[in-house]
């Protein structure tokens, strides 16, 4: 199955995070299909950057976004 979930980058203890469309079986910070996005929650507010377009491709064509995801996504506009 197809998901769209967080990847984290950054620091030890300076998380960034990038959202991403990858295959459910690869790992967290593995291989993945496409990046549509960025989340930054150190900013004051959190720093939420979406293709808007590529992620409602992407759940049209049955990729199932995380809970996490999804609350990103509605708060960005993108659903």
């Amino acid at each position: 199955m197809v998901k769209i979930r967080l990847r984290r980058m950054g620091a030890k203890k300076a998380p960034f995070y990038r959202i991403v469309v990858a295959d459910s079986r690869y790992p967290r910070d593995g291989r993945f299909i496409e990046e549509i996005g960025t989340y930054n929650p150190l900013m004051n507010p959190a720093e939420i950057k979406v293709d808007a377009e590529r992620a409602q491709a992407w759940i049209k064509t049955g990729a199932q976004p995380t809970e996490t995801v999804k609350a990103l996504l509605k708060k960005a506009g993108a659903i």
